[in-house]
């Protein structure tokens, strides 16, 4: 049983990427791909797998990938559906493909815009974003297809030549965010702090050497098993992203096909991009923190370590903990808390080598300086037990 709610089991699982296994191999087939595994259903632990099984079958394919740690491995990469049903059998939810096909690892042809909203944030605003990135690709003569991610955002893929490094990727991501920024600066950011973001999160950085997302059809681990949904353009503004489930997708797929059917016929070029990247003269953004010192890149200091007021309320293996213990801490601060804006309260998930936990801060910018607690120990304090 992996979906405890609607009582979806593994074998529905593999029934549903049987199902739409044409799109999903469209968006995650020849691809390396991060096994995200739930043995014990959505309520039990997961963990992440980057190196496929040594007790796999002969007939799956696996690529040697090389992370940026040095470390390297062999991934999973499904080439029909008969792989998927494995994948689901091993109750992998989501495929998560790298940015590259397995013939060519070095050069992405894949650019993906991730819109995040800050918690608080309506879906409304999260539609309103998404259309000012396709104006901005249009723009730039590249063809983007939206799907929601499962979740609260929505993704947007975009096919283009694989030509260019993963760096050279990121920087033309970076510069279309900085693009929809100015376009809808009271809408959107592409700040990497968290304690800087508002509105809509353009997350450049999923197109960095080793990060993968959600593709379109994964299952996301969410109590109603939502998925991730290939959309028209037309219908993005009117969708409801909880409408996209493990029950519902099939009847959709089998009436109207694939609507990401013609992505890989519209490859098309970052160059202008990297031009615009130049003209912002704004220099190189922030990279995750397990990545090397890049040249050009600012000081990896968060600015609340510069000036902004921050504490850290807790840490623990799963978020509705932590999120407890930030209601204990109101709870205590009642003056405090009433002075908070959405975004002032930071919820992390922080990756471990197999798996996640959360982290839990409150930026105490919006709070009058004489209310301002100071900081206490965290509630919960769990993190070292799993993180190494």
């Amino acid at each position: 049983m992996l979906f405890p709610k609607p009582r979806h089991t593994k074998l529905d699982l593999a029934r549903y990427y049987l199902a739409v296994a044409e799109g999903a191999l469209r968006g995650a087939g020849g691809r390396p791909n991060v096994l995200v595994r739930y043995p014990d259903g959505i309520e039990g632990e997961f963990f992440y797998q980057k190196r496929a099984p040594g007790s796999r079958p002969g007939w799956i394919e696996v690529a040697t990938i090389h992370f940026p740690s040095g470390r390297e491995a062999e991934e999973v990469v499904p080439r029909d559906a008969a792989a998927l049903a494995w994948l689901a059998n091993m109750a992998c939810l989501e495929l998560h493909p790298h940015p590259v096909r397995a013939e060519d690892l070095d050069h992405p042809d894949e650019l993906r815009v991730d819109l995040d909203p800050v918690p608080g944030v309506e879906w409304r605003q999260v539609v309103q974003v998404a259309e000012v990135a396709r104006a901005v690709l249009t723009d730039f003569k590249l063809t983007g297809w939206p799907k929601t991610s499962g979740s609260r955002g929505i993704h947007v893929n975009v096919r283009i030549e694989p030509r260019w490094t993963f760096d050279e990727v990121r920087r033309a991501a970076l510069a279309l965010a900085r693009e929809i920024e100015q376009r809808a600066p009271k809408l959107a950011t592409s700040k990497w702090w968290k304690e800087e973001r508002h509105g809509v999160f353009v997350d450049y950085n999923q197109n960095a050497k080793d990060r993968t997302v959600a593709a379109a059809y994964s299952v996301r681990p969410k109590p109603d098993a939502r998925v991730s949904a290939p959309l028209a353009w037309n219908e993005v503004a009117d969708c409801d992203p909880a409408d996209f489930t493990l029950a519902t997708m099939p009847a959709r797929f089998k009436k109207i096909g694939d609507r990401h059917a013609g992505i890989d016929g519209h490859a098309g070029s970052i160059e202008p991009l990297l031009a615009l990247f130049e003209r912002q003269g704004l220099g190189d953004a922030p990279w995750p923190p397990q990545y090397k010192k890049q040249a050009g890149e600012p000081p990896r200091v968060q600015p609340s370590k510069q000036k902004k007021p921050l504490i850290e309320i807790g840490r623990a293996k799963h978020k509705e903990d932590a999120l407890a213990g930030l209601e204990r801490w109101k709870g205590r601060h009642p003056n405090v808390a009433a002075h908070l804006q959405p975004a002032d309260v930071l919820v992390d998930a922080m990756r471990g080598r197999y798996s996640t936990w959360t982290r839990v801060r409150v930026n105490l910018q919006n709070v009058p300086a004489e209310l301002r607690p100071a900081q206490e120990p965290l509630d919960p304090d769990e993190k070292m037990r799993w993180s190494s």
